[in-house]
């Protein structure tokens, strides 16, 4: 493969090392990970799923159920997010908003596309409620079988898969980057990169599928730390693959792409053990006609196109900002990445926990039970977004420089990128709100409604971007794909609405009004606690920046909590008590 000519040299990138690390040489780095899951309680038997009973404490129970579990994903979520900021922060110091992160994002951005649709929607929205149902109705060994058959087509079909896409990489890449035709090299680069992360597709697939299963048996801790591993690799290779890149007469991020693919391998290989000790072994079943599959491959094509839309939407950004000259890749893409860990905490660890409840309640076809499962959801979802939203608009600078200013990422890459992660914040509500209201109705067995959101989505997010662009630039798509993101999640929540009968809308309403007052007052508080910090403790190092940000955000903490007792909000009086109970040894 001839190697694309670049505008870095081996002496060069020694230089820049030297300069991060502070003079200390890490090519002979070790990094050994030691992740631990809490042993699971064997089971001998198939049980079916305990029925909660139609009395007035239902509701409250089947919340703080909903509340443990999204609590437990939550901190597994919390700890692969810290990781990935630690990711992003080594990759902006190493690499900036340049030539090659530019070049590795756009790369990556067309595997992950796959990535995010199966890892966070559409697989889980379609193997989980036809592997509960298999679990309920014909028992594990059954439901073992349909895993491994999933697994293996899995496997088949994401092969050749990766093998058109190696083939037929240049011209890919050529299509979605064509500007970066103009500057030399960087085409041949990202074609390379690509070609290398191809694979990963594969690997979190298979990952995924055991994610579903484990989830399927309320084992959620164990797969929410698996993403963890991409993290981890990704970081382990910045320090122990990177360096030796130009030696061999490579680019140095092509050291991140193999990290990137040894990251995939990673997520499946720690779910292996937890999987097993439930009773699963692999198999290597071929049955194309087993019934099972065909269930869960009819509703991965619509719920693909059913979940698409936040992604695609990211996609078309990335095509977009191509043409917005070097670096505004990079900088809608750290954006995302920051925007999306309360996407990740709060969004995805609620409708995670939440989706195998709301598959039985579909199968008991309890509409009930289901309202009341999404409303706890969406309230809860509320109670933890809109301040998330509030305090990303407050102190998108703060944190960005915090996080990611060092290195070869400058102060304007700071500003870029925070004018990005306030643009997007918006869409923070309607990421998440999609995440609990899709999969919902392909629980129902509905997949046409939201194929047809995702695709309004869509097109209302085209149109948006090819304005806005013109008018703001690079800001632009940021603030398109979230009024998209809010409109895709308004529409399926009034469809989801007039398909059960209602979804609490009054008690969600009340909960809206109160939380976001709260936070509003919460965000003006916080703007006046972090400009009189930078007066009185100026300074532009990590510790004077951190103190900055962690007084703001401590502050910003005490007064929402302040403002929701004043204002009685409900769902913040129940997350105390749950607190308070368990801080006391209670129950």
């Amino acid at each position: 493969m001839a190697k694309p000519s670049t505008s870095w040299s081996g002496e060069n990138w020694d230089r820049d090392q030297q300069t991060f690390f502070c003079g200390r040489r890490l090519s002979s780095f070790l990094y050994a990970p030691y992740l631990l899951f809490p042993r699971c309680r064997k089971r001998t038997v198939d049980r079916p799923p305990r029925a909660f009973p139609n009395t007035p404490d239902t509701a409250a129970r089947m919340s703080s159920r909903l509340a443990r579990s999204a609590g437990l994903i939550g901190a597994a979520t919390m700890a692969s997010r810290v990781l990935g900021l630690l990711r992003e922060t080594v990759l902006a110091a190493l690499f900036g908003a340049g030539y090659a992160m530019d070049a590795f994002n756009v790369a990556f951005r067309i595997p992950n596309l796959l990535r995010d649709l199966f890892a966070e929607g559409a697989m889980s929205a379609a193997f989980v409620p036809t592997f509960t149902r298999y679990l309920t109705q014909r028992g594990r060994d059954d439901a073992w079988r349909l895993g491994n058959v999933v697994l293996n087509a899995l496997v088949l079909v994401t092969s050749i898969a990766v093998t058109i896409g190696a083939i037929f990489a240049h011209t890919i890449v050529a299509a979605f980057a064509p500007d970066y035709a103009a500057v030399p090299g960087k085409l041949e680069l990202t074609t390379m990169l690509l070609r290398i992360m191809l694979p990963f597709i594969g690997a979190v697939a298979v990952s995924v599928a055991m994610m579903g299963m484990l989830n399927s048996l309320h084992r959620f801790f164990g797969p929410a730390l698996a993403p963890a591993m991409f993290n981890v690799a990704t970081v382990a290779a910045a320090f122990a693959i990177v360096p030796w890149m130009p030696r061999l007469g490579w680019p140095p991020i092509a050291g991140i792409a193999i990290g990137t693919l040894l990251g995939g391998a990673g997520q499946v290989l720690i779910q292996w053990p937890a999987l097993r000790r439930e009773g699963w072994r692999y198999r290597p079943v071929f049955d194309l006609r087993d019934q099972g599959l065909r269930e869960v491959l009819a509703t991965i094509a619509p719920g693909t196109l059913g979940l698409a839309a936040v992604q695609v939407n990211v996609f078309i950004n990335t095509v977009l900002a191509t043409g917005e000259g070097t670096g505004a890749v990079s900088w809608l893409n750290y954006a995302f990445r920051l925007m999306y860990l309360p996407i990740g905490l709060f969004g995805i660890s609620i409708a995670t926990a939440a989706l195998p409840d709301i598959a039985r309640h579909a199968v008991a076809a309890d509409a009930g039970a289901m309202r009341r499962t999404i409303s706890s959801g969406l309230r809860m979802m509320l109670m933890l977004n809109v301040p998330a939203t509030v305090g990303l608009i407050v102190l998108a600078r703060p944190i960005v420089s915090l996080l990611l200013e060092r290195g070869r990422f400058t102060p304007a890459d700071t500003a870029a990128t925070a004018a990005a992660l306030m643009w997007y914040a918006p869409g923070l509500l309607g990421y998440s709100a999609v995440k609990i209201a899709s999969p919902t109705f392909y629980a129902l067995g509905n997949s046409r409604t939201p194929v047809i959101a995702s695709g309004l989505a869509v097109i209302a997010n085209l149109a948006l971007n090819l304005t806005l662009v013109r008018v703001i630039g690079y800001r632009g798509l940021a603030l398109g794909t979230a009024v998209a993101a809010v409109l895709n999640a308004l529409v399926l929540l009034w469809l989801l609405r007039s398909r059960l009968g209602g979804l609490d809308g009054d008690r969600i309403a009340r909960a809206f009004a109160g939380i976001t007052l709260a936070s509003l007052v919460m965000g003006a508080g916080v703007w006046a606690v972090e400009h009189w910090l930078e007066r009185w403790l100026p300074g532009s190092s990590t510790m004077v920046r951190a103190v900055r940000v962690g007084v703001s955000i401590g502050a910003g903490g005490a007064l929402l909590l302040a403002m929701a007792r004043v204002l009685r909000i409900q769902e913040f009086e129940e997350a105390l008590r749950r607190v308070t109970r368990r801080a006391g040894g209670g129950a």
